[in-house]
């Protein structure tokens, strides 16, 4: 009688809280069902874009002139098939695109559904008037003639061709060894540019449709990479990077021997140098988020990205190597880069004088003159300008998730309406605020802190830490410009409004701070520096007034996995559970993941680093719970890493959740993966930060 009067009493006790729960102003699912777009692209003749949108994972592709907006495709249910690459035709009357993820090592195609049948990476044409795509074959990366008659792309590392005139199949344009790469046409359609990637070194090369005939340019021992026509079709410039160990990855690379820029005569097959870099900062190629990295202008200038003071920046230079230029001065950091049909302007997005967002600037490149287009408490990335100087962007702000936008007179003006659906909880959102704290080492790391809404003076509160994956990223004060990290951004706001100050970690080895923050002295499998930020930041939250320090948890995927990891491994005392998505347990085995030559017997002192600078290493004294998540086709992180750590975490008695996603991939592809997952990660803390 006593144990059930027990078990009674328990029973109200719980009911009101989970009363509480059911009415939440909104759900997980509520605030991800906000459309998310991508891949924005420009017609070349037209004030036309398009680009891709996923709707609780349904991708359809869109395409508007800024003031009618249609959608292109049909697709109705989220089978996990990614859509990429889009190119809109010069008459602007189709578009091609590809559909379906990048093989395994294993070659199998992403299938996240498990489906019966075979998946397959294709690229597809649509009409824009009837609207039914046309299957044109398997294989990737499109590039479309300057005409628009024909159709090149790449089919198990070979170059493949499709007339699209014709009823014939495509075919193999010419057989070279080495895979082939940076596949672009010449003004007159009569060339075809490539790289031939043979390893340790790759040559620059050329194919005439007319002879037949493949011609090297300066073949050497080193790696040259991105072939650009010139706008007269007479020259050809490219990257050459001296051959050269690069060291393990995950670790810091401050300097290299320096790359350079070439200019090749197509007559002659001949190049020359016409710029490199300096000796030490900006020796090493650091890219930036474009179709390619060096650009021609219409007045045969070149434009091309370089930290040669430690940010990226973006320069101009004439074509004899005269006239070096900075076109975007600054302590900041350039990250999207379009050119102009015309090739007289470019546009960008960067972080210049607002260093936790992103705005969109314009450079004309006749005189390197430089305007900033947009600013304020919004983020606005992926600039797009077309011929007649018409740009549109993708845009989002602190509690209005990603749009595409077109920006006139000074104001961005969405170009479609309906990019999230009645249920996302529009005007509930918290509003982060800029933080800079210090590391345990004293170095000042940048972050947005989510506080709940309705605050009590005298309450303190659960707090979270959000570690991003990469570590090459940056988070914002607002929706991001990834999905996997504008969907993050949704979990830290679901969990500020259920009760939670929750804070997102900008760790040194990320970017957006300068060279010498991205390439932090011993991050990674050199020393996991980055941990003095997580305890930095977790001491951050322990002081402050509002939070309770007993119950302090942390979460991340990947590099975030890795350092949620690290934080439960090393600081158990400090974090009281995490939740760890498809983390990084063991640097020897995730560094063989992206370098099939590394071998730990054979490197045994960087191996040993590596060890030491891994969760695993410290298993003894971990003794917080955490939650594992993983896909188990996981291309980036081997899914082994979790099953190894569930390994040592049984043999240390450590309490453990797991919820594994069979056929997911590192960036899960269903919608419906990211919601259940969301929401064990969501009840997860609400059992270990609340109820215990």
């Amino acid at each position: 009688m006593k144990k059930l009067f027990l078990a009674f009493i328990l029973i109200l006790l719980i009911l009101p809280f989970q009363d509480g729960l059911a009415q939440k102003d909104f759900t997980i699912k509520d605030i991800m069902s906000s459309g998310f777009p991508s891949r924005l692209v420009n017609s070349k003749t037209a004030d036309l874009v398009a680009w891709v949108e996923s709707q609780e994972g349904v991708r359809n592709i869109f395409v508007s002139n800024g003031k009618e907006t249609q959608q292109i495709t049909n697709y109705s249910k989220d089978t996990g098939q990614e859509i990429s690459n889009l190119i809109i035709s010069p008459d602007n009357t189709f578009l091609i695109f590809e559909r379906g993820g990048a093989p395994n090592q294993q070659g199998e195609i992403p299938n996240p559904l498990s489906l019966p049948e075979e998946a397959k990476r294709q690229i597809w044409k649509i009409n824009t008037d009837d609207k039914k795509p046309v299957l044109i074959s398997e294989g990737n990366n499109p590039v479309l003639s300057f005409d628009g008659k024909t159709l090149l792309f790449s089919r198990r590392g070979q170059a493949w061709r499709k007339d699209l005139s014709s009823e014939m199949d495509a075919e193999q344009v010419f057989s070279v060894r080495g895979a082939v790469s940076y596949l672009r046409w010449s003004p007159d359609n009569t060339k075809i540019a490539f790289a031939s990637m043979r390893g340790d070194h790759s040559f620059i090369c050329i194919y005439d449709l007319n002879t037949k005939l493949i011609s090297f340019i300066s073949p050497s021992v080193d790696q040259d990479v991105e072939p650009v026509w010139s706008p007269d079709g007479e020259k050809i410039a490219f990257v050459r990077m001296p051959g050269e160990s690069q060291g393990l990855p995950f670790t810091p690379r401050r300097s290299a021997l320096p790359w350079s820029i070439r200019i090749a005569d197509v007559k002659s097959n001949s190049s020359i140098e016409i710029w490199k870099a300096n000796e030490g900062q900006g020796s090493a190629l650091r890219g930036i988020s474009s179709a390619q990295q060096i650009y021609w202008s219409n007045d045969m200038k070149l434009i091309f990205p370089w930290e040669g003071d430690g940010w990226t920046h973006l320069y101009s230079i004439n074509s004899d190597g005269s006239d070096l230029k900075l076109l975007t001065p600054g302590e900041s950091e350039v990250q999207f880069v379009s050119i102009s049909p015309d090739k007289k302007t470019m546009v960008y997005s960067g972080n210049e004088g607002d260093i936790d967002r992103q705005h969109v600037w314009r450079i004309n490149l006749a005189n390197g003159s430089n305007k900033q287009i947009t600013r304020g408490e919004g983020i606005e990335w992926a600039p797009n300008i077309t011929l007649s100087n018409k740009i549109f962007c993708l845009a989002s702000g602190s509690s209005t998730p990603a749009y595409p936008a077109i920006l006139e007179k000074g104001r961005i003006r969405e170009i479609r309406s309906d990019s999230y659906n009645s249920n996302f909880p529009d005007g509930k959102l918290v509003k982060p605020e800029q933080v800079i704290f210090n590391a345990t080492d004293g170095m000042k790391i940048h972050g947005q802190l989510f506080l709940p809404p309705n605050m009590k003076e005298s309450q303190k509160y659960p707090a979270v830490l959000f570690f991003h994956g990469g570590s090459r990223r940056q988070m914002f004060l607002g929706y991001h410009h990834s999905a996997y990290y504008h969907n993050a951004y949704s979990l830290n706001q679901f969990l500020a409004n259920n009760g939670y100050i929750v804070m997102s970690v900008n760790y040194r080895s990320g970017i957006g701070y300068g060279m010498e923050f991205r390439e932090a002295l011993n991050y990674g499998a050199r020393g996991a520096s980055e941990f003095q930020d997580v305890l930095g930041a977790g001491l951050y939250l322990k002081n402050r007034a509002d939070v309770n320090a007993e119950k302090i948890g942390l979460w991340g995927g990947s590099y975030g996995g890795f350092l949620t990891a690290m934080g439960l491994a090393k600081a158990s005392d400090l974090f009281s559970a995490g939740v760890d998505l498809h983390g990084v347990h063991n640097w020897n085995v995730v560094i063989g993941n992206f370098d099939a030559g590394y071998s730990p017997a054979k490197s045994k002192e960087a191996a040993k680093l590596a060890f030491e600078s891994s969760p695993i290493a410290y298993m003894d004294s971990w003794k917080s719970p955490v939650l594992l998540i993983h896909g188990d086709d996981d291309r980036n992180v081997p899914f082994s890493e979790t099953v190894s750590l569930v390994e040592s975490l049984r043999k240390n008695k450590v309490y453990f959740e797991q919820l594994v996603f069979p056929d997911e991939v590192h960036g899960f592809l269903l919608h419906s993966s990211w919601v259940k997952a969301y929401e064990a990660t969501f009840d997860f803390f609400e059992r270990k930060l609340k109820r215990e």
